[in-house]
């Protein structure tokens, strides 16, 4: 299909000031699309909350047991039972906490993806073809490999961002209560790890963006490249693109390479400045302790939960660059969901009969990259008769079209069928009445017969394809309309595609067929029987619609209309 570029939005990573520069550690959105993110959200946090309590007071149990052991040299296990118990049952409930947590957080995770995957999907089916196009390699990409980038995010980074919110203040209160002098040094040394993971964010700023836009253009350039292979094979081409596909996988390589490198750089030094932070308490708490200047078990309490201060922090730097490759998908999902204009694309009540049904065109105006194209596009598509759509390269006629659909709303003017708007059309009711044949036309992975029954019952089939010359293709093939293709109708030539798109909507029922270069990639007789068929479905009453050029096709209408732009 030939569509114009338009307005569509651009990904959050390429706004000036959007997402990217402004990236919350938890997208709001997230939750917004997703229900099982709410809640594991809220799990996460509840199994943090009772890990936080059981860290504290296994500290607590474990101070209190070797301060007494060793100060009163007192032995008997009697005498410590209860605190002994306690410190079990904490180590119990710490264990189930983490099992349940590792437990649901991958399957949340895959809920999630899942979730968002789906709301995608369901944006881009509702998108106009003008505002897809432009944006499809990404968002099959951010589809098929990016999002799921977000389960570290869900596993991983989010329960460490959650610790770091509850376990640290919590730990550091504790032990001010116990000493003071090693919640100062704490409080002192924080801050420097989250120091060092802003500026290490900031060394690999947008290298996660970089990463994944290197896949999408790796992705849709492989993608076309076999889509075109048989053509390559038969000019003897095959080899050419190996150069280009080459560079991009060099380049793919590196920026993940140079990702992988700082984020194994980054977790080293991470895990050494919380390791010289935790020993400065440690040699703080063993000086006072021998020159008498603080207890034992306060000693052993604040030295036991030290670590525990620090990890979070750590473990939010390490998860961070496994997670930022999802988050930067994730981003351009949310781009993407965020573009659904509900009220725009809410569909209308009136349902006609487009049997017999006047066509017209009313002063249309469609907005383009470089103007209006088509620009005061005005005509009247009759039934029974051919009417050609033709203009310039450029001019709008294929835009026209899908004004005529409905897929594109005019700036000015209006499109009517038997006089009711199409904008106020039931578009089900208005589709169903319709076989269309784009520039570019949609054949699903399967067989033959499944993608020609793809618009509904079809009859007179061996005329059809006796008119398309689909019947020549047919006997060619030792499977018939068995026949198996893949997406986009791989494993046909571009020719073959072409005819078993026109066998599909030449043999269907509905009243108004509207055909864009139908006659592309036939030979000079198979033309003729196509534009002969055309004629005869016209005369028996059916609106037909052809974007054409050719003096042929022109030839062949009843009426033409000439289409025209207004460029800047």
């Amino acid at each position: 299909m030939s569509t114009a570029v338009g307005d569509a939005p651009r990904p959050a990573d390429e706004r000036p000031g959007g997402e990217r520069g402004s990236r919350r550690p938890v997208d709001p959105r997230l939750w917004r699309y997703s229900a099982a993110a709410r809640g594991y959200l809220v799990l996460t946090v509840a199994l943090s909350v009772v890990n936080v309590a059981m860290v504290i007071v296994s500290a607590l149990m474990i101070g209190r047991v070797l301060g007494g052991v060793i100060v009163d040299d007192d032995t008997d296990v009697g005498r410590w039972s209860t605190e002994l118990v306690v410190l079990a049952a904490a180590v119990g409930v710490r264990v189930l906490g983490t099992w349940l947590q590792s437990r649901f957080a991958h399957r949340s995770a895959t809920r999630v993806v899942a979730e968002l995957k789906g709301e995608v999907l369901g944006v881009a089916t509702r998108l106009r073809p003008r505002e897809l196009d432009p944006r499809r390699d990404e968002i099959a990409t951010v589809l098929t490999r990016g999002i799921d980038g977000l389960v570290p995010y869900l596993t991983g980074y989010l329960p460490a961002l959650v610790l770091a919110a509850t376990l640290t203040p919590a730990t550091l209160a504790v032990i001010t209560f116990q000493d003071l002098t090693s919640a100062a040094i704490i409080f002192v040394t924080l801050p420097l790890i989250p120091v060092f993971m802003i500026l290490i964010g900031l060394l690999t700023k947008g290298k996660a963006a970089k990463t994944l836009t290197a896949m999408t253009t790796l992705s849709s350039q492989l993608l076309d490249l076999l889509a075109g292979l048989p053509t390559l094979r038969a000019l003897g081409r095959e080899q050419g693109p190996a150069t280009r596909v080459r560079e991009l996988g060099d380049a793919h390589r590196r920026t993940t390479m140079s990702a992988l490198r700082v984020a194994f750089l980054s977790s080293m030094v991470l895990e050494l400045l919380a390791t010289l932070c935790v020993a400065l308490v440690a040699v703080s708490i063993g000086l006072r302790l021998v020159y008498g200047e603080m207890g034992l078990e306060a000693g052993i309490v604040a030295l036991i939960l030290a670590p525990e201060v620090y990890l979070p922090l750590r473990m939010v730097g390490t998860q961070f660059h496994a997670a930022e490759d999802g988050m930067a998908a994730a981003s351009r999902a949310f781009a993407v969901i965020d573009t659904d204009r509900p009220d725009d694309a809410a569909d209308g009540a009136v349902v006609v009969d487009a049997a017999g049904a006047r066509l017209e065109f009313d002063g249309v105006d469609v907005a383009s990259r470089h103007g209006l194209a088509p620009h005061g596009l005005t005509g009247t598509l009759e039934p029974g008769a051919v009417t050609v759509l033709t203009g310039p390269n450029g001019s709008g006629k294929s835009t026209a079209v899908q004004a005529l659909l409905g897929l594109v709303e005019p700036e000015h003017g209006e499109v009517r069928v038997a006089g009711a708007a199409v904008s106020s059309l039931d578009r089900s009711a208005w589709w169903a009445q319709v076989a269309w044949l784009p520039q570019h036309p949609v054949l699903v992975p399967g067989t033959l017969d499944e993608n020609l029954r793809l618009i509904g019952e079809v009859v007179d089939l061996e005329q059809a394809c006796a008119a398309t010359g689909f019947d020549e293709v047919l006997a060619e093939l030792p499977d018939g309309w068995s026949t198996r293709v893949g997406s986009g109708g791989t494993g046909l030539s571009l020719g073959q595609r072409q005819r078993l798109a026109l066998t599909r909507v030449l043999a269907t029922r509905r009243p108004v067929l509207v055909l864009d270069e139908p006659t592309a990639h036939l030979d000079d007789a198979s033309e003729r029987t196509v534009l002969d068929s055309l004629r005869s479905l016209a005369a028996a009453g059916r609106t037909v619609v052809v974007v054409g050029h050719r003096p042929t096709v022109l030839a062949a209408a009843d009426r033409v209309i000439e289409v025209s732009a207004d460029v800047a």
